[in-house]
């Protein structure tokens, strides 16, 4: 079936008013793309991460637009409909709605839930490690080692120059039997890429609930279990009981691929989780925040000992 991707340019002030409209008159699977929920958003997460795409943010600028999708043999009449309710919208409430211009775009079904993958491809990162999308297998990875990955997600693809970083240095670092702990663990790709590499066990933590099911899947598809991975959610600086549970056998190697606030505002913590002689690998640091992460590092009484930089962002190895 061909579907038709029809997109109202609007604005901000009127969107609310302009879903409830379409919604009454039949319109659904409605898409909301908000530029003033976006300032919002990027606003109130600013200490979640030192950097936003300038072209998305270009993008978003001033753009507030509602998309639905309507079946290619019902398009005619519905765009009659919808022109109607766009025309007599703006005597009917006290408020900008901005041009309410529509645009058209033809979408093939498929396109919706399988296209995106065409773009995926396996990626080597380092010498040794191979990204798999797990709807795929590679009948011969060579020398390296596949590491099976759900890609439908937002974090933690291997794709990031910061995580392709990380995944480097473990590559050095892990020689068997070390205990690797990771903060902000996300979809777990560093604790998989370590147990992959001859770790003994690994334990991711995250702030947001959702990455501990999406670790413990994913460390699953690459025959890991419970008896070598552990997920969990919590906060290590402020969660006393969840860091006596982590302290309670030091690590080898602790790994935080964040932001340099939140690294920051952990690194006191992971002196208590290493063991003597471990490593604290950090990585999602900005070079213009770089000196600001060594500090906090000085001060817990850790030494820099290893750096690499790939465009803006650098990655720390401290013991």
């Amino acid at each position: 079936m061909q579907w038709i991707e029809v997109t109202v340019r609007t604005a901000s002030e009127g969107i609310e008013l302009l879903c409830a409209e379409l919604t009454n008159a039949g319109f659904d699977s409605l898409v909301i793309d908000d530029c003033e929920e976006f300032e919002d958003f990027l606003e109130a997460s600013k200490d979640y991460w030192d950097y936003v795409d300038d072209a998305l943010a270009a993008k978003m600028q001033d753009r507030s637009q509602v998309r639905l999708y309507l079946p290619e043999d019902t398009v005619q009449q519905a765009l009659a409909d919808l022109r109607v309710l766009l025309a007599e919208l703006p005597g009917r409430y006290p408020c900008d709605f901005g041009p309410l211009t529509i645009a058209l775009e033809n979408v093939p079904q498929e396109d919706w839930e399988n296209s995106w993958k065409r773009s995926y491809r396996p990626l080597p990162v380092g010498e040794r490690l191979l990204v798999v999308p797990q709807w795929m297998t590679v009948d011969d990875p060579g020398d390296r080692l596949p590491i099976l990955l759900d890609l439908g997600l937002t974090f933690g693809t291997g794709e990031h120059a910061s995580t392709q970083m990380c995944m480097r240095a473990l590559e050095k670092l892990v020689r068997g039997g070390e205990r690797v702990a990771d903060l902000g663990s996300g979809s777990g790709i560093l604790s998989i890429c370590a147990l992959r590499l001859g770790a003994r066990s690994a334990v991711g933590v995250d702030v947001d609930p959702a990455a501990e099911h999406i670790a413990r899947e994913n460390a699953a598809r690459n025959g890991f279990g419970a008896e070598r991975f552990h997920a969990c959610t919590g906060n290590v600086v402020t969660d006393g009981a969840l860091m006596q549970s982590l302290c309670e056998t030091p690590y080898d190697i602790v790994c935080a691929n964040i932001v340099a606030g939140v690294i920051v505002q952990l690194v006191p913590v992971v002196p208590r989780l290493l063991k003597k002689g471990g490593r604290f690998l950090c990585s999602g640091i900005l070079a213009t925040r770089e000196d600001e992460v060594r500090q906090a590092i000085a001060q817990a009484g850790l030494t820099v000992i290893g750096r690499e930089q790939t465009d803006e962002w650098c990655c720390l190895l401290a013991e």
